[in-house]
Parts: C-alpha cells; sequence; structure tokens
C-alpha cells in the first residue's frame, strides 16, 4: 500500500497534508497548519507573517502568492530576518518546523497510522528554485519523524 499525502486523499494521507488544520506552536507562535506556517517565510514583515501563519488550507496556499517575491532573490524570511532559500540555516528551519508540527495528536497519530507502507506526494515541485518546500524535502521530514515515533509518549 501507498500513502498520497493530499488534502484530498483518504486518512491518513489527507491530515499529514501540510493543508490540513494541525495546530501547533512554532517557537512561541501559533499556527494553524505547516502550510500557513510555510507561507510565512514569504514575507519579511513579520506581522503579516504572523497573520498567514493562522490560516489552513487553501487559504494559507494562496496567501503567499502575495509574498515578497522570494523567487528573483531566492531570500525568506523568519522572523524578519533574511534565510537564503539554498542554505542549510534554511533546512534547519524546516526540520524544527516539521518537529514542532509533530507535537500535534492529530498529525502523529495519522504518521504512526502510515505504518511502514510507502509516503508519496505527487503535486508540487522537485527544484527548490521553484518551491518553499520540495517534494524531497516534504517526504524526507516526514519519513524521518515516522521513525521516531516509537520514541514518542503520549
Amino acid at each position: 500500500m501507498t500513502v498520497n499525502v493530499s488534502i484530498s486523499h483518504p486518512y491518513p494521507g489527507n491530515v499529514l497534508s501540510n493543508l490540513a488544520p494541525n495546530a501547533f506552536i512554532f517557537e512561541g507562535y501559533e499556527c494553524a497548519s505547516m502550510e500557513g506556517l510555510l507561507q510565512s517565510f514569504k514575507f519579511h514583515n513579520f506581522d503579516t507573517a504572523k497573520k498567514v501563519m493562522k490560516l489552513h488550507g487553501l487559504d494559507a496556499k494562496y496567501a503567499g502568492r502575495a509574498g515578497d517575491g522570494w523567487k528573483a532573490n531566492q531570500t525568506l524570511y523568519w522572523k524578519g530576518y533574511s534565510i537564503d532559500r539554498h542554505s542549510q540555516a534554511y533546512q534547519g528551519l524546516l526540520d524544527s518546523a516539521y518537529n514542532a508540527l509533530a507535537q500535534n495528536g492529530e498529525f502523529r497519530k495519522a504518521l504512526i497510522d502510515s505504518g511502514q507502507h510507502t509516503i508519496t506526494h505527487r503535486v508540487g515541485h522537485d527544484d527548490p528554485n521553484y518551491t518553499i518546500l520540495t517534494r524531497g524535502e516534504f517526504l524526507e521530514r516526514l519519513y524521518a519523524l515516522r521513525n521516531l515515533a516509537p520514541l514518542w509518549k503520549d
């Protein structure tokens, strides 16, 4: 069996989607979904970014379209600080974000319920010049978190 991660697919793939309303706290800030947090990285103005963090679903996805043109200079932002999209610092930010998301009980349960099945994600880009999260970056983090599941305490 394969688990395709998409908001429009059956459980557990829908709950593992970045668009899913999996609320979590990231560095003291409330996030309604991973998509909201990821799209917030496109905004230099942190007040705007905080509003985007509180979105989920397509509202979160489309909010990023108003971002600060990150593709032109490959620069993203956290708390108003610039981060090179291709840097280890950005990869560390993604790791921290997914570790925070793993504190959400529904997300955690869906990840555990994916068992040892192959996880796929058929939408999105593989080229980091065109996306703030490649399919590979996304799947790598899901697998890493799932491997930690035996260590989680509820």
